[in-house]
């Protein structure tokens, strides 16, 4: 528990967000949740990614007495939110497969010994009879339980073991229980509350908009993979991202095209080796411009904020796993896309995938609503958001303005003499082939095939010019996710019609489609769109590089210092001293002792050398400076003055930048050392560490670099 001097829970609450967190208010109905659960109520929290659900139920462990004991699905998912909280310096651990007995040990004492805010395990050790007998004599605030949603059979991440938690209930009836979702439809709120026995638990819903994210969807025109690269190289570009495929090969083969492109793409997916896929989650955390490309056996348990894009080159299986992965991107509430191509091929792929399951009827059934729905989200001509968000039985009341209907609304047709065309050819054809072989007796295509049975002579042949090849396959695809059309998955993929077709094939019931979208080249080459304009900016690359360093040191990603979003409010309001530092949203008590001088001495110098209003160095670096000429090193330095030595090289760059010293007073290096690190600044497109640093292998040090690089620039 958080000692403070606050008498009122809801105080307490409120300081613990702004001294350990670093923000000033809580969000929405965050200090509702937080109320309720610190003063002992149940709770199921339904909350957009990146709404704040981790807040709802850190912030009453440290207000409320005892350990808080979190239940997360994933090993990956509960390392990096106790590596996120200790860097708050809050008393987090966790207990998973990965530990040494004396790890286990270690942490076992902590729990009993009360020296834990927060304990993240997962549900099969939970459920162990050794750790509920643990737990039933350690010193318990709260339960909460994550990706709640898991516990739903019909939902799309099942998982068993969620069944069991009931027994949390059962077992510690007195202790206050926080479920929380970002994805759950209403069959899987009522699940969730049915199975962990929350039927007294209030239910907050927060609504599930991601105003941040841009929805794009878009035809597979048959180069989805040049539609994707055009779309990265347009508008994001040495950014991080994901690429959704729906195989093992597709992935692999996209990953690697994408790295013949001079992006860094890597795969993952269940065929690779552990070490393997471990080794490139890693990277996609801890490095900046990572590309990611996967099944869908990628991504819960990814909690890094700045993912700037997810894309899907396949068609998703429902709206609840699109809306989980595009979720993925823009955690940190910045500007983000969800961007997607999809054809015919994956909807006869996903239905064949679904014909050819193990599943009981009724699992069927509800899979192909799923896919069906899903398709209607594609085929929409109106806001998808306001589609997307219908489907959660969430509301809302206007046009969004941020898809790609909204901001260029799609043409339409009154397509119902061609369908007709394109239902007589499938009856006449005898409802036993696929849409390929369909389009081209439409089109009268000359083939042996087609002679062979006869289909040379039916009424249908040869009448479909007017459309190309493309376009019929469109009209298919359109007409098929309108349910004129069913495929026979055991029959390879024959079309056969439905009842629905009958009214269109009649003239009863006129059909209106969405033309296909056509690519704007006047939007090619540019980006619309930027979460910064200081994305350019001279101090925007020197924080990035400091937060850099100091990641690198310890062995972290380097959101878990300061998010991209802390560092844009510090490059636009540019703090002059600590204080003013400290009122930074995402700046706690705990990051502000611990980084606070750094950050603020680049901003001093940087932002004072870009704005020409600073021409001399300030005080702290004028006395850094002054020690370095009396002999000592930057190392003794940083000792001396209890700084670290990042920082103190900040000040002799400084120092360099300005003339008061030569580079060679700052580093030890020969001269062909030197000339080999000027010269991979020569060579680098942009001229930052990260990519010199890697160039050179990692040999030089990061403020070695920095040190040459200032010289360079003076």
């Amino acid at each position: 528990m958080l000692h403070t001097d606050t008498s009122k829970p809801a105080d307490a609450a409120l300081h613990v967000l702004q001294t350990i967190y670093g923000y000033d208010a809580f969000r929405n109905q965050q200090a509702e949740i937080v109320d309720h659960l610190v003063n002992g109520g149940d709770a199921l929290v339904l909350m957009p990614t990146g709404g704040g659900k981790s807040l709802c139920f850190q912030v009453p462990a440290l207000v409320r007495e005892g350990t808080a004991i979190v239940v997360s699905p994933l090993i990956a998912l509960m390392q990096d939110q106790v590596m996120a909280l200790r860097q708050n310096g809050i008393r987090a651990s966790f207990l998973n497969s990965s530990q040494t007995a004396m790890e286990v040990n270690g942490v076992e004492t902590a729990l009993m010994n009360g020296d834990l805010d927060l304990l993240y395990v997962a549900p099969e050790r939970l459920m162990m009879p050794r750790m509920l007998d643990l737990l039933s004599r350690a010193p318990l605030a709260l339960f909460a339980i994550d990706e709640a949603h898991c516990v739903s059979q019909w939902g799309h991440d099942f998982r068993p073991e969620y069944i069991k938690l009931s027994i949390l209930h059962e077992r510690f009836p007195d202790i206050p229980r926080i479920a929380l979702t970002a994805t759950a439809d209403g069959t899987t709120q009522r699940e969730i509350i049915e199975r962990l026995s929350l039927q007294e638990a209030r239910v907050f819903n927060d609504g599930f908009d991601r105003p941040n994210i841009r929805y794009r969807i878009t035809e597979n025109q048959g180069n989805a993979r040049e539609q994707l690269l055009r779309f990265i190289l347009n508008e994001h570009e040495g950014e991080a991202g994901i690429v959704y495929c729906l195989s093992r090969k597709r992935v692999d083969e996209v990953a690697q095209w994408l790295s013949t492109k001079g992006m860094t793409a890597l795969p993952y997916h269940a065929g690779l080796g552990n070490e393997m896929r471990q080794q490139h989650q890693e990277r996609f955390l801890r490095e900046d411009g990572v590309i990611i490309v996967a099944t869908i056996a990628f991504g819960m348990g990814i909690d890094k904020p700045d993912v700037r894009f997810v894309a899907h080159l396949n068609l998703p299986k429902s709206i609840e796993a699109y809306y989980q992965e595009t979720g993925r991107a823009g955690r940190d509430g910045l500007p983000a896309d969800a961007w997607m191509a999809y054809g015919l091929q994956d909807v006869i792929t996903l239905r064949q995938m679904q014909g050819n399951s193990t599943a009981e009827e009724g699992r069927k059934r509800l899979e192909q609503h799923k896919l069906d729905a899903m398709l209607g989200l594609c085929e929409l001509a109106t806001c998808r958001r306001q589609a997307l968000l219908r489907y959660f039985d969430d509301n809302l009341d206007h046009p969004c303005g941020n898809c790609d209907n909204c901001l260029t609304p799609p043409e339409t047709w009154d397509a119902t003499v061609a369908a007709q065309k394109a239902l007589s050819c499938v009856y006449r054809t005898g409802q036993r082939f696929g849409v390929s072989y369909l389009v081209d007796v439409l089109l009268g295509k000359e083939q042996d095939r087609i002679s062979q049975f006869g289909h040379d002579k039916i009424s249908t042949y040869g009448i479909g010019t007017e459309l190309n090849s493309t376009e019929w396959r469109t009209l298919y695809r359109q007409i098929i996710a309108r349910g004129l059309l069913h495929i026979d998955v055991e029959g390879h993929g024959s079309v056969q019609l439905t009842d629905t077709a009958r009214p269109v094939l009649k003239g009863e019931e006129q059909l209106t489609l969405r033309k296909m979208a056509k690519i704007s080249k006047k939007s090619q080459g540019r980006k619309t769109r930027t979460f910064s304009g200081a994305a350019n900016n001279t101090l925007w690359d020197a924080l990035r590089d400091h937060r850099k360093i100091l990641a690198t040191e310890q062995s972290i990603p380097a959101y878990m210092i300061f998010h991209d979003a802390t560092l844009a409010e510090m490059t636009e309001r540019q703090p002059q001293n600590l204080e003013q530092l400290g009122r930074i949203s995402g700046i706690g008590e705990r990051k502000l002792e611990a980084y606070g001088q750094g950050f603020l001495d680049i901003i001093l110098a940087t932002a004072g050398s870009d704005n020409d209003q600073n021409d001399g160095i300030n005080d702290t670096a004028a006395n850094s400076i002054s020690l370095l000429k009396q002999g000592k090193s930057p190392e003794d330095i940083a000792s001396e003055r209890k700084l670290s030595t990042n920082t103190i090289y900040a000040h002799l760059c400084q120092g360099i930048a300005n003339g008061e010293l030569a580079l060679s007073d700052v580093i030890s290096l020969n001269e062909t050392q030197i000339k080999e690190i000027q010269f991979a600044f020569e060579l680098s497109e942009d001229g930052k560490m990260k990519g010199v640093f890697e160039a050179l292998d990692g040999e030089y040090d990061y403020n070695i670099l920095k040190a040459i690089k200032v010289s360079l620039s003076i």
